[in-house]
This record gives structure tokens, C-alpha cells and sequence, in this order.
């Protein structure tokens, strides 16, 4: 990724490729699983967002040189409710199974794998066996140090920790006063998660009665709704309020961001970090564009602005930027994912 000399720069449609489902999306996910298959390309998985229990997820073939986008036969499987977070296995050649394993949330935690030609339901994770009702997720986070472990955050304020290998809880935490919007990973025993009480809290599962607050809105009733923590360096915790802000916080400093990122015009809805800069992250929101930012060295708490910019011309629900293709940033608008070479 370049920098544009001091200006914002205007990421090219001519540079992206475009798939129309025939239901809204929300979820989705890329895959670096390489399957046995002949001329087999790069795998995206997109959930359907339709307000009913009957959903689906398509498995998706990227190709990058002809810029082609197709649904893969027989990887197309019905889901119970709208899934409000997909990921692959995030080694999936550590993986117990010989096929790409794909995690998917809603009313449960449930594993899938993706076979050449089919899906296969692996296991719902439900830990209470007696009762009815089950709290809803919110998200979850695959641990990608201790591939074993998943952590899911949910409404009833806890945060569960998933042994997926044997198929079990590990532990539950009553994490915050309030619902729990999200949870991500940071090393092998210790994530963070954020709440609608406003707090950014940190657990160390070694340290399971110990809690760090790192953050606490300033501002009474501002909820927290996501978190992103910058793989390249851990210091650096991505934070999105219900109030147009993203803010970027530093371990080494808690309590008050670094900066803050607040130039877009109405709310935020997802945030992602480069895989391959510590300094550069992109957020979308319901004004239908797509943001690249270049964080500062120093604290900037008035904000800054992004160096790149797309206009989707709808709300954006989702963005993902791949792993292991970094050059490629998927968004979600409407019932399209559309694939921004950046």
C-alpha cells in the first residue's frame, strides 16, 4: 500500500470485483484452506441477513487474475438465523480435519467443514443441555495462537471460552455489567472483550478472577459495539462506539485513545486492520464508505484523516481485508460483497 502524498486518494471501482446474491449479506469471511481440487482458487464464505429462522451461507471461488466471483456447487448450506460472525480455521493445515473447518454464530456456536463438494455439520456447542432458552451471540473469535480455543461473547454479559477440539466449554466469564458486543483474541490465554456499559476490559485465562479495564467511555450511555486488535503489534487495540467514533487505544497508555477516528458522516459498522502494516486500518459505516486510515506515532486525540476512500453508494454492513491475499479488502453492502483492490 502506497501513500498518496498527503491527499486523499479514491480506491478505483476498475479495481474491484462484484457478486450479487439474491439475499442481503452480512457475514463473510476468506479462507487460506488450499483445496485437493485442480485450478481451486481462494474461498470467501457470505451469511445471509434475512429476519427469519431460515438463513444460508455460500462458499465463494476467488479468482484475482480474471477478477471472477462464483458460488461453488454444492457449498451452499441452510443456517438457523442470520450468522452474526463468520471465520475459517485460522491454520487450517493444523487442523484435526483434512478439509477447511469454517466457525459460524447466531443462536449457537456451530463448526462446519467444507469438503470439495459438500458441507458437513460438525457440532453445535450448547452448554445448557437442560434448559430452552439460550442467550443469544453476539460474536466470537477464533484464537489464532491456540487454534482450540473460540471465545464467544453474548447478551447475558458472560464470555465463554470453546475447546473445539473436544468439543466442550472451558470456561465462563460474567465479563461485563452489560451486554457483551464483542470479543477478539490477543495471544494464546488472553482477549479482550466490549460491552454496552461502555468498558474495554481485558481477561488473562491464567488470571481467570482478574480483571484489567483498560477504557471507559467518558460519555454516560455510549456503548462499545466492536474491537480489533492490530496482529503486528499488540499494543494497539481498535475500539468502535455507537457514537461515530473509532478509537484507537495503546496498552502501554490506557484510559484515553490515541487518536480518534471520526470522519464519517453517520454510524460506523465494522473495522479491520491491514494483515501486513501495524499502521494502516479500514472502517465502513451506514454512509456507505469505505475509509483507509494511516495512524500517527504520536497521540492525536483530535483525529486525522484517512488517506483512501471508496463510496459504495449504499450502507456497508461489513468489511473484511484478507489475511492471506492483502492486497484484497471485501465489503458488504445490500445483497452485494464486493472485492477492492487496494
Amino acid at each position: 500500500m502506497e501513500k498518496k502524498s498527503g491527499k486523499k486518494s479514491h480506491l478505483r471501482s476498475g479495481n474491484s470485483v462484484t457478486y450479487d446474491s439474491s439475499y442481503p449479506i452480512y457475514a463473510m469471511a476468506f479462507s487460506s484452506f488450499t483445496s485437493s481440487l485442480p485450478n481451486c482458487h481462494p474461498r470467501i464464505a457470505i451469511g445471509s441477513f434475512i429476519e427469519e429462522i431460515n438463513n444460508c451461507v455460500d462458499i465463494l471461488s476467488f479468482d484475482a487474475y480474471n477478477l471472477t466471483l462464483k458460488p461453488i456447487p454444492n457449498l451452499c448450506f441452510e443456517h438457523p438465523y442470520p450468522p452474526t460472525k463468520l471465520m475459517f480455521h485460522p491454520n487450517p493445515f493444523d487442523s484435526l480435519k483434512s478439509n477447511d473447518i469454517l466457525a459460524s454464530c447466531s443462536d449457537y456456536l456451530r463448526l462446519w467443514e467444507v469438503r470439495d463438494t459438500s458441507i458437513k455439520d460438525l457440532v453445535t456447542f450448547n452448554k445448557n443441555k437442560s434448559g430452552e432458552y439460550v442467550a443469544p451471540l453476539t460474536s466470537f473469535d477464533w484464537n489464532d495462537v491456540e487454534p482450540r480455543r473460540i471465545g464467544t461473547s453474548s447478551i447475558d454479559t458472560t464470555c465463554t471460552i470453546w475447546d473445539v477440539e473436544i468439543g466442550a466449554f472451558e470456561t465462563q466469564i460474567i465479563a461485563h455489567d452489560k451486554e457483551v458486543y464483542d470479543i477478539a483474541w490477543a495471544e494464546a490465554a488472553v482477549f479482550a472483550s466490549v460491552s454496552a456499559d461502555g468498558s474495554v476490559r481485558i481477561f488473562d485465562l491464567r488470571m481467570k478472577d482478574y480483571t484489567t479495564i483498560i477504557y471507559e467511555s467518558p460519555e454516560p450511555g455510549t456503548q462499545l459495539l466492536k474491537l480489533a486488535w492490530n496482529k503486528h503489534n499488540l499494543r494497539y487495540l481498535a475500539v468502535m462506539s455507537d457514537s461515530n467514533k473509532i478509537m484507537i487505544l495503546d496498552m502501554s497508555s490506557p484510559g484515553r485513545p490515541l487518536v480518534e477516528l471520526a470522519r464519517h458522516q453517520v454510524s460506523f459498522n465494522a473495522i479491520a486492520w491491514s494483515p501486513q502494516s501495524q499502521r494502516h486500518i479500514c472502517s465502513a459505516g451506514d454512509d456507505g464508505q469505505a475509509l483507509i486510515w494511516e495512524l500517527p506515532t504520536v497521540e492525536r486525540p483530535n483525529g486525522i484523516d484517512p488517506m483512501a476512500m471508496y463510496s459504495a453508494g449504499a450502507e456497508i454492513n461489513q468489511i473484511q481485508w484478507s489475511a492471506a491475499h492483502h492486497d484484497w479488502i471485501a465489503i458488504a453492502f445490500s445483497n452485494k460483497l464486493q472485492l477492492l483492490n487496494v
